[in-house]
């Protein structure tokens, strides 16, 4: 029997940031290519909508953006609230009531050749779901978006400005729309930054993990919202279980594990929810192998039925990976309370 550390090995919390993120990929297009752009459009909307309500004004002052200008502040925002989860966004000033931002490439959200086979509905989406929405939030009616660039039309990226206007802006005028007009030059000079003494190594690798896991935590939530949780838990657990059985030869040498027997299958699952955060406790009896997990970041503050979900579809991950190895592992698990027990034995 071994139980993992306390302070768990930043390649075990860098492994899950890799897994995660790959996973939402993955599930992104297996949406687009079962349900259609019109079903990823509003997806999109709703979990960037939920993702703005959860995450915005509570990080404003973790960022040190409370006395700025709404427009400045918006645009740091974006840029440093990306630039933790690992994407890549710059910071380009006008004017204090004009503020720009420009995604780089390689885009994290459409990493790879994925870029090719997502719908510009998603940006849509998530520009209606988040950036329309800042100015309301910040209870400035006069702050809207306007986009002059996008990733699926072929141009310079996701690029555009959060703009103050001088009169209240109704609903339809939040996001806009002006295809042409050039950002500013990039000074690196002006590139924002995390407040230091509050975020060290640790904690941005930890948010890091965090902000790929989120979009999961929250986008099956709200899939089950468009598309039905059966037919969520049938999609989400198949994109999973791909997902499982592409990436666990990476992963594990991500955390320093070999494909091998029971014994090794079971460190290799230990090592990837320590990355978690979470408490696990391993025991090893011949042929099989139970790995305990307490804590259970994964559906840590949601409802039941969504944690429920979620766990349905993301243990499917963990079945995957089995799966994939040379000696194929059958994976049972059963979960009560914050515990899931795992069962390992070979197929």
């Amino acid at each position: 029997m071994f139980v993992t550390a306390d302070q768990p090995d930043v390649r075990f919390i860098r492994a899950q940031a890799h897994l995660h993120h790959a996973y939402l990929l993955g599930l992104q297009l297996m949406i687009a290519t079962r349900k259609g752009p019109e079903v990823m459009g509003d997806w999109m909307f709703r979990l960037f909508r939920r993702q703005h309500l959860d995450k915005f004004l509570s990080s404003f002052q973790k960022l040190g953006l409370g006395d700025l200008p709404d427009a400045v502040a918006c645009a740091k925002y974006h840029v440093l609230s990306n630039g933790i989860g690992g994407v890549a966004v710059e910071y380009l000033p006008e004017n204090d009531r004009k503020a720009w931002v420009r995604f780089r490439y390689p885009r994290w959200m459409y990493h790879g050749p994925t870029v090719c086979g997502i719908p510009v509905e998603v940006s849509r989406g998530f520009l209606r779901g988040w950036y329309a929405h800042n100015g309301v939030s910040l209870g400035n009616p006069r702050l809207g978006y306007v986009c002059v660039s996008e990733d699926m039309t072929g141009e310079f990226g996701l690029c555009g400005y959060f703009k103050e206007y001088d009169h209240d802006l109704t609903p339809e005028e939040r996001l806009q729309f002006a295809k042409g007009e050039q950002p500013p030059a990039f000074d690196p000079a002006q590139q924002p930054a995390p407040p230091s003494d509050q975020w060290d190594s640790l904690r941005l690798e930890k948010a890091a993990r965090n902000y790929a896991l989120d979009y999961i935590r929250n986008g099956l939530s709200e899939l089950a919202q468009v598309i039905g949780g059966e037919e969520t838990q049938e999609l989400a657990g198949l994109a999973a279980r791909l997902i499982g059985l592409q990436y666990f030869g990476e992963t594990a040498a991500q955390v320093g594990c070999v494909d091998g027997d029971v014994s090794d299958a079971a460190r290799y699952m230990a090592r990837m929810f320590e990355g978690m955060g979470d408490k696990v406790e391993v025991d090893v009896d011949g042929q099989a192998a139970l790995v305990r997990q307490s804590g259970l970041r994964v559906v840590r503050g949601l409802a039941e039925d969504e944690g429920s979900l979620l766990l349905a579809c993301w243990a499917q991950l963990w079945v995957g990976s089995m799966a994939s190895q040379q000696v194929r592992k059958n994976l049972e698990w059963h979960a009560q309370d914050q515990t899931v027990n795992w069962t390992i034995t070979p197929a």
